[in-house]
């Protein structure tokens, strides 16, 4: 049997807590953050890391070979 491989953008996005939630990243955080299409309070709130929601943590698992 072949090895069972992660994927490779996965491992990149999500990272796995010690009690074992996965950790993602906000979106919207790469570009227009220079001039006032995103208000202060907003580009604030997305460089806080968040967890990922119960419906998609067994799809993410299985990329992670978790």
């Amino acid at each position: 049997m072949p090895k069972v491989k992660t994927h490779s953008g996965s491992k990149k996005r999500f990272q796995v807590t010690g009690t074992g939630k996965i950790k993602r990243k906000h979106a919207f955080k790469n570009h227009c953050l220079a001039k006032k299409i995103k208000s202060t309070k907003q580009k604030r709130q997305l460089t806080h890391s968040t967890l990922v929601h119960e419906a998609n943590t067994a799809t993410i698992r299985k990329l992670l070979v978790i």
